[in-house]
């Protein structure tokens, strides 16, 4: 046998090996270089929040984590429903989705710090 069998093939291994989801998730340029958490920092951990089913805690996490939800989904539909043009509400969705998180970042950075 030339390839042995994939190592990763069910959860025991995960917990057998002490790894875990967060161990997968990759780490913001921004505030990896310089210090600085970008308007996605937090995004990962809010979705992995939302798989667990732990809603509040994902919107306390990241507020614009339903809306990105929802854009990923719609952006999915696009690329299978070829018949109905997306563009138009995939770019709605954008602005929203930049709005909530520019005004959550603001929130979260200066007026939290402030109070």
């Amino acid at each position: 046998m030339l390839f042995p069998a994939p190592i990763y093939k069910s959860e025991n291994f995960i917990i057998r090996s002490g790894m875990k989801i967060e161990d997968f998730m990759l780490t913001c340029p921004s505030k990896k270089f310089l210090g600085i958490e970008c308007l996605g920092c937090g995004a990962q951990r809010a979705i992995i929040l939302v798989f667990e089913g732990r809603f509040s805690e994902a919107f306390h996490l990241y507020p614009a984590v339903y809306t990105l939800l929802l854009f990923f989904f719609t952006l999915g539909l696009s690329f299978i429903d070829r018949k109905r043009k997306y563009g138009n509400i995939l770019m709605i969705m954008i602005a929203v989705n930049l709005v909530i998180m520019i005004v959550s970042y603001y929130y979260k950075h200066f007026y939290m710090h402030s109070h």
